[in-house]
């Protein structure tokens, strides 16, 4: 691929995602810090020039899987849907399912994403009819060997030579594909694993784990469960034990989080921080947060 190529997929990309954030945002009524949407645009930038060959071949992209008229263990009605990408050549069909998870967590883990992959290929086989050949992982969340190429500031498309040479050194290393072993012996377990979850959000059961899970280490021998699950989870806020999670940690980050939670901190100054951080990135924030404690 020539410059001025690279440079046409370059500007394709940002004016679809550039498109699709805002779509999002107006949907959703909310936004996200500019240095995570830098990140997750670079994950979409990164993905095309590591995995081109596999985006080329793409023949059928977000095709929906459907598995109707299922019943919870409870006698509730439900369904369950997905979308995955299909790749046609000859004789032959593979079915990939895109994750912004990182690659080595995926490997280390294969056997969450089996679950939900054979049972996609249980439908794209039985229910739809059609052959399947195989069934993949493309994980876009890039390693830190690849993150720490990319200068501050930077995307993937705006980089010097020297600095692109970095980065092309460090994408040979990454491997963001992981094949999944076809098996449907476990379709069913699954599917009534998705029927409880139904039942327990329709009875309303949302009380969160009790603060000894948070502190476990969950899948993973260097993260606790506070780290890999409640991050990522937009209600942490408003739960008791991330609450108490929170103003038990002892790591400076998460201290200087926690201050926020207590109730001494006067009504004024919160209001003060929150406008000031609405027009600020997350790093702006943070320092001003430290020294306004000066």
């Amino acid at each position: 691929m020539n410059s001025e190529d690279a440079a046409d997929i370059g500007d394709f990309i940002r004016e679809c995602f550039n498109h699709n954030f805002e779509f999002l945002k107006a949907e959703g009524g909310g936004s996200i810090a500019p240095e995570v949407r830098q990140t997750a645009l670079n994950q979409v930038l990164l993905y095309w020039r590591k995995l081109r060959q596999i985006a080329d071949r793409v023949t059928d992209t977000e095709v929906p899987i459907h598995l109707p008229n299922q019943t919870t263990p409870d006698g509730r009605a439900f369904g369950i849907e997905g979308v995955v990408d299909i790749i046609r050549e000859d004789d032959l069909t593979l079915m990939y399912d895109i994750k912004t998870h990182d690659a080595d967590y995926v490997r280390t883990h294969t056997h969450l994403y089996e679950m939900q992959l054979n049972l996609y290929a249980y439908v794209w086989q039985q229910l739809r009819g059609e052959p399947l050949d195989g069934t993949a992982i493309i994980a876009t969340g890039y390693p830190e060997s690849v993150r720490d190429t990319l200068p501050p500031g930077k995307l993937a498309d705006e980089l010097t030579e020297a600095e692109d040479r970095i980065l092309d050194a460090a994408l040979k290393v990454w491997e963001p594909l992981i094949e999944i072993t076809l098996d449907d012996t476990s379709v069913q377990e699954t599917i009534r694993k998705f029927g409880e979850v139904v039942d327990r959000i329709e009875s309303g059961e949302f009380a969160p784990p009790p603060l000894e899970t948070l502190k476990e280490k969950w899948q993973s021998p260097t993260q606790t469960f506070a780290t890999r699950v409640c991050r990522n989870c937009d209600a942490r806020f408003s739960c008791a034990s991330y609450r108490a999670y929170a103003q038990q940690a002892t790591g400076w980050r998460m201290m200087h989080f926690a201050r926020f939670f207590h109730d001494d901190i006067p009504p004024s100054e919160q209001e003060g921080w929150v406008a000031a951080t609405l027009n600020a990135s997350a790093e702006d924030a943070y320092i001003d947060a430290l020294l306004g404690e000066e």
